[in-house]
């Protein structure tokens, strides 16, 4: 049923067992077989063994990154480059990406009957009719013939419960806003990755009739890097009348340099599961920790390979894990060196820990928020656990739609550009990070000091200068009063900034549920994404 898809994620399904999909530039076949070298490949590896030396031909290839591929009008051959700048250009290259292309996000057709084109939840009996309806609505919506696997279609709660999801966000802000800024400060709002401008128009449209003066004080920007997306946020904006208080920057975030001094508010909703991972994966005899890289090679294949921590961002992340003391990214038998060595000496094991997926982009949105953003308050929600997820630890749902049915892949490396790679967060471990970050005046640790910490054992007790000391759960490592204000937020020095809740204790908190209760009592915007979870 719709409901156990949806609970689990708005893009996946159930995998299907033992089914291989290879995707050719003219047609789509499935078979037992590999398709000939020449022909694009999906999901498909030809090497079942393992070699500790990487061919030298690889390591002969640039080295480039997601920013240097940006130029590139197809997927690129004989480069090499970081797991998550191989998944970044998949997602978002301007010419070929998945986002950029290819993606299509679901929205209620107008004809539903209900407020701005939603559902009327009011009218269905229970949540199982208001499935067969969705599903039913969701296969019109996504006939479209394309060349390839077919339409890539997804919805978010934003447009499968509009307007009623983007005002109880709009709730949430203005309550904050009014309590500690109104009317001295203007009440700004910068959203990342608006997709339709669904949520934006909806917390518009909710000002505008709930809260005309905080409207006028609006200032309301998106950051949205499709530039197809961004047009169409803009029109729609505009066209509804809120063409005054909107302004759409077509930039991607990761590059965004202007600097907001007053107090604001950060949306990302459903935005950070898309941001690029790297992978590092632990030597079993010395527990050194290695970064993964990717090589294509002349005819398009991915030769995923690991070498010694020298990126900075990847050092920069590993160091603040240890100093955060943050679970060790092990299984519990890789822990005891005894295990260990027993596990390692078994035929055919080997030699490296399980991939570890760390959310470095996700780390570098902190940093600029950070710097840019220094008085905000940010709203963050996401997936706090995906199902069918490729192997590894944090591992991302890698998945392509092939005529109305998701198929999930066995692993990252895919034709670029034709699937969605998403990730679940770890709400702790985000939180820990946040205000850990947030509480640093300072600039980043040295450079080099985090490339050698990074190398050292994650079983090994901190001795490093990133210790922290006997006070880091002292006022004096909280963030200095600013301008006046003694944190982003207005909390007092020394509180923590962010709580977080699970989607239904936020929804009950801010949302009007009546507006989606079905005749039966139940709440499908309370009951579905239960594995979505809010930081605010």
């Amino acid at each position: 049923m719709l409901r156990s898809i949806l609970s689990c994620n708005h893009r996946c399904c159930p995998r299907q067992t033992h089914l291989k999909v290879y995707f050719s530039s003219t047609a789509l076949t499935a078979n037992d077989k590999p398709p000939s070298k020449h022909n694009d490949k999906i999901n498909y590896n030809p090497d079942i063994s393992f070699s500790t030396t990487v061919d030298p031909k690889y390591l002969k290839y640039p080295m480039l990154s997601s920013h240097d591929l940006e130029s590139h009008r197809k997927p690129p051959t004989r480069v090499r480059m970081l797991v998550r700048d191989f998944i970044e250009d998949s997602l978002y290259n301007p010419h070929y990406g998945y986002f950029s292309k290819r993606a299509t996000i679901f929205t209620a057709p107008p004809h539903c009957g209900g407020v701005e084109g939603g559902f009327d939840f009011n009218k269905y009996r229970d949540s199982v009719e208001f499935e067969v309806d969705v599903a039913k609505r969701y296969g019109e919506f996504g006939n479209g013939e394309e060349d390839g696997p077919g339409r890539q279609l997804w919805h978010t709660p934003t447009e499968l419960f509009k307007p009623w999801y983007g005002q109880a966000i709009a709730q949430c802000l203005v309550s904050e806003y009014l309590l500690k800024y109104f009317p001295y400060e203007d009440f700004k709002v910068y959203e990342l990755g608006a997709g339709n401008g669904t949520l934006a128009l909806n917390i518009l449209d909710f000002l505008k009739t709930h809260y005309p003066d905080v409207y006028d004080r609006t200032q309301y920007t998106i950051i949205e890097i499709s530039e197809k997306l961004a047009r169409a946020q803009r029109h729609h904006l505009h066209q509804r009348g809120h063409g005054q208080v909107v302004d759409v920057v077509n930039q991607s975030v990761f590059q965004w340099q202007r600097k907001e001094h007053a107090p604001c508010y950060v949306v990302a909703a459903e935005v950070v599961d898309n941001f690029a991972h790297d992978v590092v994966r632990y030597d079993l005899k010395t527990l050194e920790a290695y970064q993964g890289v990717v090589a294509v090679d002349e005819v398009g294949d991915f030769v995923p390979f690991y070498t010694k921590i020298s990126d900075p961002l990847i050092a920069s992340y590993l160091a603040l894990r240890r100093r955060l003391s943050l679970p060790v990214p092990l299984p519990r038998f890789l822990r005891s060196p005894t295990l260990r060595k027993l596990y390692a000496s078994l035929p055919f094991a080997p030699n490296l820990s399980p991939p570890d997926y760390i959310p470095t982009r996700l780390l570098s949105l902190l940093k600029i928020l950070r710097t840019h953003f220094p008085r905000h308050r940010l709203l963050l929600s996401d997936f706090s656990s995906l199902p069918d997820a490729v192997p590894g630890l944090n591992a991302p749902v890698v998945q392509t739609r092939v005529g109305t049915t998701m198929i999930p892949c066995g692993t990252v490396f895919v034709q670029q550009g034709w699937f969605d790679i998403m990730f679940p967060t770890d709400f702790t471990a985000l939180r820990e990070m946040y205000e850990f970050l947030l509480s640093q005046a300072g600039p980043d640790a040295d450079e080099q000091d985090e490339l050698s910490y990074a190398r050292v054992s994650p079983l090994t007790s901190s001795t490093s200068p990133l210790s922290l000391g006997a006070d880091f759960f002292s006022s004096r490592a909280r963030r200095s009063p600013l301008d006046g204000v003694t944190s982003a937020s207005g909390l007092p020095v020394g509180e923590r900034k962010s709580s977080v809740f699970s989607h239904a204790e936020y929804l009950e908190t801010y949302a009007d549920l009546e507006k989606t209760r079905l005749v039966n009592g139940e709440n499908p915007m309370i009951g579905f994404y239960e594995n979505v979870k809010v930081l605010f």
